[in-house]
C-alpha cells in the first residue's frame, strides 16, 4: 500500500507517519509539506508542496490512499489568506485526488465543524454541521465538509472518510501549539502544577482532548479499513474548569464567559497573543463528541486519557519540546521568540 499524506509535518501528521511506519501492509509513504523537514521516519519520503498552488496530481498518482491533514491556523488576522489555503486548497486536494485516480481519501475534519450543542451529553456524527458562526476556523471546517459532500456525490467510486477529533495534544507538538495559540509572551516555566494561583471557573467551558498518537492511530485505521463517512475521535474524561484546576493545583475563581472573552479580546487587540476571542465562542459552543462509531467500525481505542495528553502538553511547553519539522521545532520562533514578534502576533505567517 502506498499512502500520500498532505500536511505530514504537523502535530497529527508526524503521529500518523509513525503509525504507518509500523504497519506491515504499508510499503511507502510520501509526506507532503510546504517546507521540507529534517525528520527521518521509516518508509517516508518527503516532498515540498503547497495545497494552494502546487500541481498536486503528479504527487498523488499511484497512491492507494490520500490523507489530507494540511491546514493553517495562523495568520489568524488574515482570514482571506486562510480561506485560500484551507478551503480553496482543500478543494484543490479533492480534485487532484480524483484526477489522479486515487481510490480512497481520508480528510481531517474537527469538532469545530459542529453547530452549537450540549455540554451535558455526547452527540454523534449526525449533529448539524454549520460550525460556530463567529469563529473563522469553524466556518472554514464547515465549508470544507460541504464541499466534500459534493465531491462524494460526484465521485461515488472514491471511498471518503472524515475524522472529527477534539483538541489534539502531545509533548512533541508543545512548541508549535504555544506559537499558534499562546504567542511569544507566555511564561512557559509557570505551566507547572502549584505555580498558578488560580484558574478561571467558566460556566460551559467543557471540551474534549485526545493524544496525537491516538489520533494518528485513528487515521491509520481509516487508511487501512474500508470505512466511509464521519468518525468522532475523543478521549475521556471531559475537561472542564474543575478538572483543569485540580490538575494544575490551582484555586477556582468564578469567571463569567463574557469576562474571559473580554480578556482574550483585549490581549488580541493589543497583539499580546495570536488567538482571536471567537475561539472562546467555539470552546463554549461546540458539543461533546460520542466516539462510539470509531470504536465500533474502526476498532479505535485511545491508549491515553485526555488528562494525560494535557499533562504532556504542559510538560512539553515547560521543556520547549518539539520535532525536527518547521511547524513543531522549538527553534522556529527564533532567538528569544523574536521571529514570532516580527509576524505581528497573528498578522502574517512566519516564513
Amino acid at each position: 500500500m502506498r499512502v500520500v499524506v498532505l500536511g505530514a509535518s504537523g502535530n497529527v501528521g508526524t503521529s500518523l507517519l509513525e503509525r504507518l511506519a509500523d504497519d506491515p501492509a504499508v510499503e511507502s509513504v510520501l509526506g507532503l509539506a510546504r517546507r521540507r523537514p529534517q525528520l527521518d521516519i521509516p518508509k517516508t519520503d518527503w516532498a515540498e508542496a503547497d495545497v494552494a498552488s502546487t500541481d498536486l496530481v503528479p504527487l498523488l498518482q499511484g497512491a492507494d490512499v490520500v490523507v489530507h491533514l494540511a491546514w493553517l491556523i495562523q495568520p489568524a488576522r488574515d482570514r482571506a489568506h486562510l480561506w485560500r489555503v484551507n478551503v480553496d486548497g482543500s478543494s484543490r486536494v479533492f480534485r487532484a485526488a480524483a484526477d489522479a485516480g486515487v481510490p480512497a481519501l481520508v480528510y481531517a475534519s474537527s469538532v469545530g465543524v459542529y453547530s452549537p450543542g450540549p455540554k451535558d451529553r455526547l452527540v454523534g456524527e449526525d449533529w448539524p454541521r454549520e460550525g460556530i458562526r463567529s469563529n473563522g476556523y469553524s466556518r472554514e471546517k464547515a465549508e470544507v465538509e460541504r464541499r466534500l459532500d459534493v465531491f462524494e456525490r460526484e465521485h461515488p467510486s472514491v471511498r471518503v472518510a472524515r475524522l472529527r477529533p477534539g483538541l489534539i495534544f502531545k509533548r512533541e507538538a508543545a512548541s508549535g501549539i504555544r506559537r499558534l495559540f499562546a504567542g511569544p509572551f507566555l511564561p512557559s516555566p509557570l505551566l507547572r502544577p502549584g505555580l498558578l494561583p488560580f484558574f478561571p471557573d467558566v460556566p460551559g467551558l467543557r471540551f474534549q482532548a485526545v493524544h496525537s498518537l491516538d489520533v494518528g492511530e485513528a487515521y491509520r485505521l481509516a487508511v487501512r479499513s474500508d470505512a466511509r463517512g464521519a468518525f468522532n475521535v475523543a478521549a475521556e474524561p471531559v475537561l472542564d474548569s474543575r478538572v483543569l484546576a485540580r490538575e494544575l493545583d490551582a484555586r477556582l475563581v468564578r469567571t463569567p464567559p463574557r469576562v474571559l472573552r473580554g480578556l482574550v479580546a483585549a490581549s488580541w487587540r493589543l497583539r499580546l497573543q495570536p488567538t482571536p476571542p471567537s475561539w472562546i465562542d467555539m470552546a463554549l459552543g461546540v458539543p461533546l463528541l460520542d466516539s462510539t462509531r470509531a470504536h465500533r467500525e474502526l476498532g479505535w481505542e485511545p491508549q491515553r486519557s485526555a488528562v494525560e495528553a494535557f499533562h504532556e502538553l504542559l510538560e512539553g511547553m515547560r521543556e520547549r519540546a518539539g520535532e525536527e519539522t518547521p511547524p513543531l521545532s522549538p527553534d522556529s520562533g527564533g532567538p528569544l521568540r523574536a521571529e514570532e514578534l516580527q509576524t505581528g502576533v497573528g498578522s502574517r505567517e512566519k516564513l
